[in-house]
Parts: C-alpha cells; structure tokens; sequence
C-alpha cells in the first residue's frame, strides 16, 4: 500500500478550517455530544494511502454535521518499530519520524480539534505534494504559533509521546495488519476504511442524527 494514487487535486485547508469550527461549534449543542462515537485512526505522515486518507476520505467528517457526533482520535506512530534503547525506526525514513513527531507534538499542544486537525492536514497535503520538506510553512498560513511544537520536539516530550503512541498502536487488538489503521467504537474496519462514514452512522445511537447518516441511510433504501 505504498504507491501515490492519482486522485484529483486536494481542498483548500483554509476552507477545511471555516469548515471545521463551524462544525465543531455546532457540536456544542445541547442536542449533540453525548452518544458521540469513536474514531481512532493509526497511521504515519509519509505513507501514501494515510496521506490520501487523511487529505481525501477524512474531511468527509465535516460535511453535513458528522464531526458533531464522533470523538475522532489521530494516532501518528504506524508500522514504525521500536529498537534498543528506545530508539525508533520508521518505515519511511527520517523524516516520516520527525513528521510523525511533530504531529504528536500538534495533537499534545493544541489538543481540541479545531487546534490539531488543521494544522496535520496541512502538512499531510504538503507531503502529497512531494514538498514535505516544507511542512513549516503550514504556521504561516494557519497563523499558528510554532514555538509549542518546536519546544515539544526539541525537549523530548515528543519522543515520550511516540513511545506512548508506540505502545498503543503495538497492543492493539485485532493487532494492526497495515495503515491506516481505522477503528470505530473499538472495531477496525480493515480494508473497509473508506467507507467508515457509513460504520459510524450504524454505531451513533443517540437521536440527533446528522445531514449525513441521514443520506447514508436514504442511499442504502
């Protein structure tokens, strides 16, 4: 699963982030937020079907209220290997480690969505351009401060953070075949993930249904 598909040309991440915070304020609503279901999905900066994943499939979240009912969990460690001394190799290489790391880093210092998802989008879009040598620039056009990540990678609080990440993704159960790796309410979809909108519309059970489980539904009548 290592080959770059050719897919058309990515969204906007300035509007991907208008989209988000809407959507995510929204989610406050006293209507929504208690049955949310859980996404979680195990993955690494440099691999292609992640990157695609993450850039094509993903924002699918925040179309028609869907962010609104899941609790979604990015986990950027992959089919990286531990070694002695707690070192840690990536498939990828170098920088698929020090990407990786930053992305903890982004998830650790702006933990609320609306903090950590634009910006990871932005450097996985960067990565699909082939210029992931230039993920910086993704501060600037986001406005975001860079001193949290670089403090959290110089310090070597992001390396504790991909041993954690180390930990979880090497005990999963089922235990993860390849990446993206994506589980919802704890069940993994296999190579079914590109179609987890429609799991997550069958697992939420509270009675706030959003735009879109209500198209998945009128689609599979």
């Amino acid at each position: 699963m290592d080959s770059w598909p050719r897919i058309p040309s990515f969204v906007c991440f300035f509007h991907l982030l208008l989209l988000l915070c809407s959507q995510v304020s929204a989610s406050t609503s006293p209507n929504y937020g208690i049955d949310k279901v859980s996404l979680d999905v195990y993955y690494e900066s440099l691999c292609p079907d992640s990157v695609e994943f993450i850039k094509d499939n993903l924002i699918e979240l925040f179309e028609d209220g869907l962010v609104s009912i899941v609790d979604l969990r990015l986990v950027p460690y992959g089919n990286a290997r531990l070694g002695r001394n707690s070192s840690i190799t990536c498939q990828h290489g170098p920088n698929e480690c020090l990407l990786n790391t930053v992305e903890a880093c982004a998830i650790h210092a702006w933990p609320e969505l609306t903090g950590h998802f634009p910006f990871i989008y932005c450097v996985e879009a960067v990565v699909y351009d082939r210029k992931f040598t230039q993920w910086e620039t993704c501060f600037e056009k986001l406005g975001l401060n860079s001193k949290p990540i670089y403090d959290c990678y110089s310090s070597g609080l992001g390396k504790e953070l991909e041993l954690q990440y180390a930990v979880e993704t090497n005990n999963l159960q089922p235990p993860h075949k390849y990446v993206p790796w994506v589980v919802v309410d704890g069940q993994p979809l296999y190579e079914d993930y590109e179609n987890f909108v429609s799991y997550i519309c069958a697992a939420y059970k509270g009675s706030s249904v959003p735009t879109a489980c209500r198209a998945k539904s009128l689609s599979a009548i």
